[in-house]
């Protein structure tokens, strides 16, 4: 700026220099072979600030020739021709300079800006600030950053070497959309491969989903994504690997819940809605995880609950009855979704309160009775949850007789809040965090102050 502003100073000055030397001999009295000496004219008087202003004796002086002075005596004098240049033209000049030098200024400045808008945006990118962008056309070279974190675009081969060419005997788990395979890569790091195969629509949706979701969201008691890899039709997810396997395998599978003692089942609640609320109260905007169930809870070598499978999550605010699908699994979705397509964070806690009976009760969610007929672990626990002459008898047996029955009372009342019918009376899954705390003893994460012989059995099959 410092060009055009002495530009400007000069242009001002301009006209005042000159008005100053070309006004200058006004400024003094003129004489005139017929003026006398005895009445001289009155003297000029000059305004520096507004030269073009002449007072009338001036005027007198400067007329052109044949004009007659009041006093008649004819005076005629020469008007300057430099002085018309000079108050028609330097205006004239002074303003195309302006003009000029604000269409240079105007110009640096817009080029200062789009500048500095390139440097924000490289580096914001190099912050890890990008969400992801639409990416089936760029899946192959995208490498996405979340704001904790990164999720890498991982070779096929490299996948394919790692689970030695998907070899059955590397199988971890299988559900319905495929195959969890354990993948070990160099220097002997393990995870978890997921492949899904002849992926339609709505699972490729799926797909995409949990990806932008889980590269921008991390927590401990939340699986990690690693990567990603997409080769011809097939979709592979890579996650951190969970030891321990899906809590319904271990409920449910060969060990029977042998593995799980009553305070590592409070553990494994604790942990699940730790996850829950940090989607609930802590994502902005929350997060509805949709999934959730015992299948969705993986477990590490110490028993340690996180969640997984957020290919269904939803952002509250991005959704409503006319563009959410009836999505979930049977025994774990809540009623107002069933049937109003009502969607909120209430509905993760119904599907929480699921969870919570299958620790306490060892039950599947939902059971044949007969080879048409089904019934829920909710329509079958309910009535026997609020005698506590009955509950006793309906628990688990691997943990029948192993906990404090305060402590029961206290579980099962919390699973009855979570699974009531109308959502306004379930409880915020921080609530439900609240309740669990002092359930669970400090080695475990909570708040609980238990015996030494208690304290060494924490980890003992029952």
């Amino acid at each position: 700026m410092r060009g055009p502003f002495c530009l400007w100073f000069f242009v001002l000055s301009l006209p005042l220099s000159l008005s100053h030397a070309r006004l200058s001999p006004l400024s003094s009295p003129i004489s005139s072979p017929s003026l006398s000496t005895q009445n001289p004219p009155d003297p000029v008087i000059i305004q520096p600030e507004l030269p073009t202003v002449l007072s009338p004796s001036t005027m007198a002086a400067v007329s052109p020739p044949g004009f007659q002075n009041e006093d008649g005596s004819g005076e005629k004098h020469r008007f300057s021709k430099e002085l018309v240049v000079v108050i028609i033209v330097v205006p004239s000049v002074l303003g195309l300079v302006i003009i000029f030098s604000l269409c240079i200024w105007i110009s640096r400045h817009c080029a200062t800006r789009r500048s500095g808008s390139k440097n924000d945006k490289n580096s914001d990118i190099s912050k890890g600030g990008t969400s992801l962008v639409p990416m089936l056309s760029k899946f192959n070279s995208l490498m996405m950053n979340g704001k904790k974190g990164s999720v890498s675009v991982m070779e096929y081969a490299v996948l394919e070497s790692a689970t030695n060419n998907f070899n059955s005997s590397n199988i971890l788990g299988q559900g319905g959309s495929g195959c969890v395979y354990k993948a070990r890569f160099d220097n002997n790091f393990l995870a978890a491969v997921k492949r899904l195969d002849n992926a339609g629509p709505d699972c490729q949706r799926e797909f995409e989903n949990e990806i932008d979701l889980m590269s921008r969201i991390r927590h401990p008691n939340l699986v990690s994504l690693l990567g990603y890899c997409v080769h011809g039709e097939t979709n592979l997810l890579v996650y951190e690997l969970m030891q321990n396997g899906t809590l319904e395998s271990q409920l449910h599978g060969p060990s029977h819940g042998s593995l799980l003692t009553w305070y590592i089942r409070m553990k494994i609640a604790l942990d699940a809605a730790r996850g829950l609320e940090y989607l609930h109260e802590h994502c902005n905007p929350p997060v509805i995880h949709r999934d959730l169930k015992s299948s969705n809870i993986l477990l590490d070598s110490n028993f340690n609950a996180k969640l997984s499978d957020f290919g269904l999550a939803v952002t509250v605010g991005s959704h409503n009855k006319a563009n959410i699908k009836l999505l979930g699994t049977l025994g774990y979705l809540a009623p107002e979704y069933v049937l109003d397509g009502k969607l909120t964070e209430k509905s993760d806690v119904y599907a929480f309160g699921v969870v919570l009976l299958e620790l306490l009760l060892g039950r599947r969610p939902v059971e044949k009775m007969a080879p048409s007929q089904c019934q829920s672990i909710v329509t079958w626990a309910m009535p026997q949850l609020t005698d506590r002459t009955k509950l006793p008898n309906i628990i688990d047996p691997v943990i029948r007789n192993a906990m404090d029955l305060k402590h029961l009372y206290q579980v099962a009342a919390v699973a009855v809040l979570c699974v009531q019918p109308e959502p306004s009376y379930r409880p915020l899954i921080t609530d439900v965090l609240h309740s669990l705390i002092p359930l669970v003893p400090v080695e475990l994460g909570g708040t609980l102050r238990v015996s030494e012989p208690a304290i060494r059995n924490l980890n003992a099959k029952p």
